[in-house]
This record gives C-alpha cells, structure tokens and sequence, in this order.
C-alpha cells in the first residue's frame, strides 16, 4: 500500500513538472544555467543549446546544437535527438537566444518546437521547456503554456 503510494506520487510530481505547473523554479534555474553558456555572445549570434537530464531531472550536461548569425539559426530535430540518445537523457530543454532582444517567438521558433515536442512524445524523450533569451530576460514556452 505504502509503496503503490509512494509511486502515484512520484508520478504526480513528475506529470505535474512535465505540464507546466511547477515549472516556474525549474524554468528560473534552467534559464540562469543557459545563460552562463552565452556570456559575452549573447546580443551577437543566435545559437540554439540543449540540456539533457536523467529521470531525477539533474543535469547530465549540455550542447551546442545550431549556431547561425544576427537574425536566425537552423535547428535540426534529428541533431536534438542525436545528441539526446547519446546523452541517455531522459528529457531535454532547449534555449537560443535572441540578438535583436525581441523575446517574443517567431513563426519559426513555434514551429521547431512543435516538431521536437512531437518527436519527443514518439521518442519518450519529452521536450520540458524551450527558453528565449536576451539581455533584458527570458521567455518560457512552458510558463507561457505554449509547449
């Protein structure tokens, strides 16, 4: 009894985290980490990262996924994946930053996050977050409930 408990808990928690309820600590530490792979670059060449975690949702690293220029940059779901797999991560946030300090998404934000959330659903690797960042903040697709 105890230990059907402690596992609809556990998986409450989880669901919970996953839909965005209690993303907001998450997204706030995930945003301060992404920041500090930009440092200086932040306001000069769009670059789009991964972090990887493990079941517990601790960090088992990052990576660069797509680096192009002032006013966009290619993102390649089967990269994402790629590395993900490597990685053995069990669920990913994604962050690029936005040079011109706009942090509202583009047509073409909305749409590669749609297409990596739903690889992810098929792959069982949820997307949790996909973050904007500019010099002046962020902007959470999650917190927003738009993943």
């Amino acid at each position: 009894m105890i230990f059907s408990w402690l596992c609809f808990l556990k998986l409450k928690i989880f669901s919970l985290i996953l839909n965005g309820q209690l993303l907001g600590k998450l997204t706030k530490e995930a945003e301060i980490q992404f920041r500090a792979l930009w440092s200086t670059k932040l306001q000069y060449i769009e670059e789009m990262y991964i972090m990887l975690l493990n079941r517990a949702n601790k960090v088992l690293g990052f990576s660069k996924i797509s680096q192009g220029g002032l006013s966009g940059t290619v993102v390649d779901a089967k990269v994402v994946f790629q590395v993900a797999l490597k990685a053995n991560a069990s669920s990913i946030l994604l962050a690029h930053n936005h040079p011109s300090g706009n942090l509202k998404p583009s047509e073409a934000d909305l749409m590669i996050t749609k297409n990596i959330r739903e690889a992810g659903k098929l792959m069982e690797i949820p997307l949790v977050d996909h973050i904007i960042l500019t010099d002046e903040g962020y902007y959470s697709f999650a917190d927003e409930g738009s993943l």
